[in-house]
């Protein structure tokens, strides 16, 4: 069942000529070529028209942006019917570059098409194309009609003009030979002018490889963001379960036994030690699970936002924390939650290893629309990413959002770890 699913794929997934016979990839050709000999002239002659007028008053600028916009309305227009040409008579799909954005004043509008180079790629092909392909359909019309013509001449020669008409066998066999050859090399002719026309196209009217690297950059940060908010909503979604089920258990856990504790007065020692080991048990795993709903993720950062949620890591830290936090506006719910956790984890290595007596942090926004963090601490330094998961796993969470993170940490210390985070 697999197997044949994987091969309607596969089938579905190569372009249309390519999977009929011949016969059938050389009749789009010629249907292709036939429907572009008219398509490319008219395109030829409106988009010079339009160019030669937009030159000709570009003294005046006011009178040549009217022009102009008429001659990217119709490069549009001609290219949308191309790309549909294309994908319906021979199965190549084009795809469409990004669209100028339309909105603002109108001249903003055609300077920026102006500036455009799809505008002008755009614009090239049809000027080229309306050039050498209906020069090729030409040659390929004078093969397919005058091939044929010529390789049968020998029926019809005796009623030919004698201006006109072979003399002789030796020419009759000669005229013939080319013929024949004239229309054994049409086929073959007529795949390369639509292979040409094809290749142009490609090359010009769909987007560039910079900028189809860019898209798939793009697609894939979207991807990578829309991961990290289902996992940052899954954590929410786990932390609202454990506070308002499993924690508010443990709490009347607590609770009950702690009332069972004191109504129990006349009852043997083993039982009341038992009662009070459970009791004290309650509370340990209370106090336990709250840190780990403070760990999936914190209540009071989506509440009171990054300063007060700092604070309060800052003030259960072992190690003195001095805190200064100087955010104008909040940063997104991801950069946030991603900053939190980067304070969070740096201050649990410096408490783990440092060996310090105080850690200075600095959370600030910066110059080109950066959050950076800045955690320093004047510990025994010596500090490896490529050593422990610590600081692999807090630069592999920067990372996530494209962070960056350096980390100076010499033998003696001191160490200073900076988080360069896109809050913009």
């Amino acid at each position: 069942m697999t197997t044949n699913a994987g091969q309607a794929a596969t089938r579905s997934s190569v372009p249309r000529p390519l999977a009929h016979p011949w016969w059938q990839r050389l009749g789009a050709a010629l249907v292709h070529l036939l429907t572009g000999l008219p398509l490319h002239l008219i395109t030829f002659s409106v988009l010079l028209c339009l160019l030669t007028s937009a030159a000709t008053l570009a003294v005046t600028a006011v009178l040549a942006v009217p022009f102009l916009m008429a001659t990217y309305e119709v490069s549009d227009l001609f290219t949308r019917w191309q790309r549909w040409r294309f994908r319906r008579l021979l199965g190549v799909d084009i795809p469409a570059v990004a669209p100028v954005p339309r909105d603002g004043h109108w001249l903003h509008r055609a300077w920026a098409q102006t500036r455009t180079r799809n505008t002008w790629r755009q614009i090239s092909y049809h000027v080229v194309a309306g050039l050498l392909v209906p020069l090729l359909a030409l040659v390929v019309l004078t093969l397919w009609l005058l091939g044929p013509a010529l390789a049968v001449i020998a029926v019809y020669a005796p009623t030919l003009p004698s201006s006109v008409a072979p003399h002789g066998a030796s020419s009759i066999v000669a005229v013939s030979t080319i013929g024949i050859i004239m229309l054994l090399s049409a086929p073959w002719v007529t795949l390369f002018a639509v292979r040409v026309d094809t290749g142009m196209a490609t090359a010009l009217l769909a987007p560039s490889r910079s900028e189809e690297l860019a898209r798939r950059v793009a697609t894939l940060s979207e991807s990578r963001a829309a991961m990290i908010d289902a996992a940052d909503a899954e954590r929410r979604r786990i932390e609202r379960d454990l506070h308002d089920g499993t924690q508010q258990r443990l709490v009347s856990l607590a609770m009950n036994l702690g009332m069972t504790r004191t109504m129990l007065i006349d009852v043997p020692a083993e039982l009341r030690e038992a009662i009070e080991r459970a009791h004290d048990e309650a509370k340990l795993a209370l106090s336990e699970l709250r840190a780990v709903v403070r760990g999936l993720h914190p209540a009071i950062l989506d509440d009171l936002g990054l300063d007060a949620a700092l604070s309060g890591i800052a003030a259960r830290s072992p190690v003195p924390v001095r805190l200064l936090v100087d955010l104008p506006r909040r940063p997104t719910r991801t950069v946030e939650t991603v900053a939190y956790f980067v304070v969070s984890e740096a201050l649990a290595n410096v408490a783990k290893h440092a060996h310090a007596g105080r850690v200075d942090i600095i959370v600030e926004c910066i110059e080109g629309g950066l959050l950076r963090i800045v955690v320093s601490d004047d510990g025994r330094g010596g500090a490896d990413p490529n050593l422990g998961t610590g600081l692999r796993g807090l630069r592999q969470r920067i990372d996530s959002v494209d962070g960056t993170m350096t980390l100076d940490s010499p033998q003696g210390g001191p160490t200073i770890l900076v988080a360069d985070l896109p809050c913009a």
